[in-house]
């Protein structure tokens, strides 16, 4: 049986990802696909930005 590995991105990457759907309007299983993530992972990502934005006192997408 083949273990599989699970992908990290960098948080430069997650910010740079989650501003395409709070910043310039991208929907988010749009923005997604066309990454290669899935869109729970995007909706996470975009949920921490919109928080950290908000000043709520979190991790900024780690």
């Amino acid at each position: 049986m083949t273990a599989t590995t699970r992908r990290t991105f960098s948080s430069e990457f997650k910010l740079e990802a989650a501003q395409f759907v709070v910043d310039k309007g991208y929907v988010v299983r749009e923005a997604a696909e066309a990454i290669g993530v899935g869109k729970s992972t995007m909706d996470k990502w975009v949920k921490q930005l919109r928080k950290e934005r908000n000043g709520e006192a979190i991790k900024l997408i780690r």
